[in-house]
């Protein structure tokens, strides 16, 4: 029996616009969308602590069946948004493998989104030949995109 984490059930995002952000994770990044619902009321606040979170909901599932959960709050606006610098304290980021980091990169980037620097590889270690590019969108959420070595 352990005490601590035993799997990454999910990841979640608070977004903007549950619409934009649906529509970014499947034509974008290839993901599929498992289910929508909505969400409140006292057991939500309780949960997060957020006051009056009324909330619109999405799961989209990776290729490989990862879940990501996207979170649209009726007071999202008055909350404050993430860092913008990858460097920032509390700022975080999900990577996800890619076959072909350019054609990723492309294909982001006519969604809105931007690169935060260039594409490069991993010089040396673990992961050397890797190819790695930071991608950032509006909501300040940062995906690493990661081109492993052929």
């Amino acid at each position: 029996m352990t005490n601590g984490a035993i799997v990454v059930d999910h990841i979640g995002f608070s977004v903007s616009s549950l619409e934009d952000a649906i529509k970014f994770w499947t034509e974008a990044m290839g993901f599929e969308v498992l289910r929508k619902g909505e969400m409140g009321g006292d057991f939500l606040r309780e949960v997060t602590g957020v006051a009056d979170p009324r909330c619109r909901m999405a799961i989209v599932v990776s290729p490989s069946g990862f879940p990501i959960e996207l979170l649209e709050y009726s007071t999202a606006s008055t909350l404050g948004k993430a860092p913008d610098s990858a460097g920032a304290i509390g700022a975080a980021h999900i990577a996800v493998n890619v076959e072909n980091i350019d054609v990723a990169v492309a294909k982001i980037i006519s969604h809105g989104w931007e690169i935060k620097g260039s594409s490069q590889a991993i010089p040396n270690g673990p992961r050397a030949g890797t190819v790695v590019a930071y991608i950032s969108g509006p909501d300040g959420i940062t995906i690493e995109l990661m081109q492993p070595p052929k």
